[in-house]
């Protein structure tokens, strides 16, 4: 995946590169930096003293010695002191210094600490955002696989208000917190409306309910199907049916106005894995992939699980991720990367490749 939280150790990162959160001096420090000059060695203190430090804002490459990695890259983030002392900038260039660092030594991956967001007292809300901001603005033009690794779900904290809301949705949809009788009701009411077109869809009250789990939408009314037969050729019924799930994205890519690159870099999608798709028209994705191309394409519930459906899944209001999906989908907040931070918040698994 082109960008991901992960929990882990990054003296542990198998990754081309691994960042260090350094001190100005790249003598070694405390947290992050104390950590990485352990595990790499003291061969390792030996070429930093011949670096002469490093600017805040700026990052400096050294070999990475015992490490599993192949090079550490040395940034300096900011003290935070209020957030008026040109803090962001400096933060925004550390994750874009690095980077840029990386691909001059011809890395394919890389892993972040979350950079000033310690000792340094960066506020982790802000400093994700900025870590976020950095890294997806450099994949939009570059191929490399990112991971900014965090220890725990505290470590990425989205606004209050945001996790407030996605609880409360939680709360009111996850059919794992409803009351038995309550959860037949959801069901059959979705089942009865199933039929409805799409602009009462969009109206209805039960926007917020899901679908249950089956590899396609249920059946429309009879009626329903019958109108909507006599305008078509058997050619075009036979073809509907008939389109796979990646013939239905390339479609759906190209109503979009998107090239390839846009859509496959916006799901946060690996080039190699969309070529997968491309060239091969029975391709079976992962379900995450699937929402990460429905997210990228910015596509409503009902057309959501359409393209769901032509890979075999449902959303469910049994999986809380599912639900965290659709609060996104409903409130057209299409960000991959706000998605998936607020994912990890509640412990879920992210969507992407």
């Amino acid at each position: 995946m082109p960008f991901t939280i992960v929990r882990n150790d990054i003296t542990k990162m198998t990754t081309d590169a691994i960042v260090n959160a350094a001190n100005s001096s790249l003598l070694g420090g405390g947290g992050v930096d104390g950590a990485i000059h352990r595990a790499a060695g003291p061969k390792l203190l030996e070429e930093c003293r011949t670096l002469g430090g490093c600017e805040t804002g700026n990052a400096k490459a050294t070999k990475a010695y015992e490490l599993p990695c192949k090079y550490i890259i040395h940034t300096v983030g900011p003290v935070w002191k209020g957030g008026k002392q040109g803090e962001r900038a400096l933060l925004s260039s550390c994750y874009k210094r690095s980077l840029e660092e990386a691909e001059k030594l011809g890395c394919k991956s890389i892993a972040f600490p979350l950079i000033s967001a310690g000792i340094y007292g960066y506020p982790k809300q802000e400093a994700i955002e900025v870590a976020t901001e950095a890294i997806s603005d450099f994949l939009e033009h570059n191929d490399m696989d990112v991971y900014l690794i965090v220890f725990g779900r505290s470590s990425v904290i989205i606004s209050e208000q945001l996790f407030g809301e996605i609880k409360q949705y939680i709360d009111d949809n996850y059919a794992d917190s409803q009351p038995d009788s309550r959860r037949r009701g959801f069901f059959s009411n979705k089942m009865h409306n199933r039929g409805a077109n799409k602009a009462e869809k969009n109206s209805s009250p039960l926007l917020g309910a899901f679908a249950p789990m089956s590899p396609a939408p249920a059946a429309a009314p009879m009626p329903v199907l019958e109108e909507a037969a006599a305008d078509m050729s058997l050619d075009e019924l036979i073809g509907s049916e008939s389109e796979t799930f990646s013939q239905t994205l390339l479609r759906l890519i190209d109503e979009s106005g998107m090239t390839d690159v846009q859509a496959y870099k916006k799901a946060n999608i690996d080039r190699k894995l969309f070529s997968k798709i491309r060239s091969n028209k029975d391709y079976s994705p992962k379900k995450s992939t699937v929402l990460a191309f429905a997210i990228a394409l910015e596509l409503d519930v009902s057309e959501t699980e359409e393209l769901l459906g032509k890979a075999g899944f449902a959303l469910s209001p049994s999986i809380k991720s599912d639900v965290i999906v659709r609060y996104f989908i409903t409130k057209h907040k299409y960000d991959i990367f706000e998605i998936n931070q607020a994912l990890f918040s509640f412990d879920q698994g992210l969507i992407g490749a």
